[in-house]
């Protein structure tokens, strides 16, 4: 296997591993976004939660954590969050009075295009450096990758 390396290390056993290099870009999206969104106020995954949310109107708290790749109790602090700042409403089900249903208030979606734009130029230098092409691979390689190892109760 070809030698890789990171900041001049060499990966030895890890060289062909996926998950090291998950992470390193994951924290390091995480860290640009959560000094971007720092005068929100908000938790850290509270953009992921609007967004899905506005995406998917009405969805059951348990399938936005699933979605978020939260635990339940982080995504209903981060809805307590939301809703506590007018960003986000939750309904009882007409169907089942157990479930809560989420929807974005207008505030939310006002504010939800702010935090897009202050977080879109840490994911601007990545669009930049694979170009359309090989971000929407990367985008589809992740996705499949998640599926492989997604397990469900």
């Amino acid at each position: 296997m070809a030698k890789r390396e990171h900041d001049g290390h060499d990966w030895g056993q890890l060289a062909g591993a996926v998950g090291p290099r998950v992470r390193l870009l994951r924290n390091a999206l995480a860290a640009r976004s959560i000094a971007a969104l720092e005068d929100f106020g908000l938790p850290t995954g509270s953009l992921t939660v609007l967004s899905l949310v506005a995406a998917n109107p009405g969805s059951t708290q348990t399938v936005l954590a699933r979605a978020a790749g939260l635990n339940k109790s982080a995504l209903v602090g981060i809805v307590d969050e939301l809703e506590k700042h007018g960003l986000a409403a939750r309904d009882r089900s007409a169907r089942d009075r157990r479930r809560n249903l989420l929807t974005v208030t207008p505030a939310g979606e006002a504010a939800m295009r702010t935090m897009l734009a202050r977080v879109d130029g840490g994911e601007a230098k990545v669009r930049e450096a694979l170009g359309k092409r090989d971000h929407a691979a990367l985008l589809d390689l992740l996705d499949r990758a998640y599926a492989a190892l997604e397990t469900r109760p």
